[in-house]
């Protein structure tokens, strides 16, 4: 199987500088435009179907990418981003420092839990799980349009290659084949080896 994994667009937590994770925010105009052009560029790449998770911001980058292309969209609630926040969801940085500072000092490591927040092995657990679920479809090449949380774990952790810096409507495209993950393509995405 064939598959784009594709970060949505952006948001208006971007832009108020907030903590995502699991803030359900909307795409901005420009986020919108983004998605029309990442649309544009996997519309010749013979996808049949789309997968997204639940968050609005994904379900509008899905949206403009399934109209563009005229196939079918399906969520899949096990690709909604990593709740790394917890307490701090939804604060902007400025707020998340004044109130929890101690809280905002735990996110430099990427495996820690902020109070309320979802602990990465629990976390990649559910990541596996929701590829595990897209491998066994009827559809030679799908689309997964998540965030970056997502992302950045399936680089570093199933496809070994590292931290990647990965942009908005960014795209990676891998194959897998009996469990097996591989790299074909990226846009958007730097690796940082």
């Amino acid at each position: 199987m064939n598959i784009y994994l594709v970060r949505h667009g952006q948001t208006t937590g971007d832009i108020e500088n907030r903590y995502g994770g699991d803030y359900d925010d909307h795409l901005t105009d420009l986020g919108k435009q983004q998605s029309e052009g990442v649309a544009r560029k996997l519309a010749d790449k013979n996808i049949g179907i789309i997968y997204c998770s639940p968050k609005i911001r994904a379900k509008e980058t899905a949206e403009i990418v399934r109209r563009t292309i005229n196939i079918p969209l399906t969520t899949i609630d096990n690709f909604r981003e990593r709740n790394r926040y917890g307490i701090l969801t939804g604060l902007t940085k400025e707020e998340a420092k004044q109130k929890f500072p101690d809280q905002v000092l735990l996110l430099a490591d990427e495996h820690s839990t902020v109070a309320e927040g979802e602990d990465y092995n629990s976390f990649g657990i559910r990541i596996r799980e929701a590829l595990q679920k897209i491998d066994t479809g009827k559809y030679s090449t799908a689309a997964v349009v998540t965030h970056g949380g997502p992302i950045r774990y399936i680089f570093r952790e199933i496809l070994k290659e590292g931290e990647i810096e990965i942009g908005d409507c960014a795209y990676a495209n891998i194959s897998v084949a009996n469990d097996s993950y591989i790299l074909h393509e990226v846009d958007g995405v730097k690796l940082n080896t």
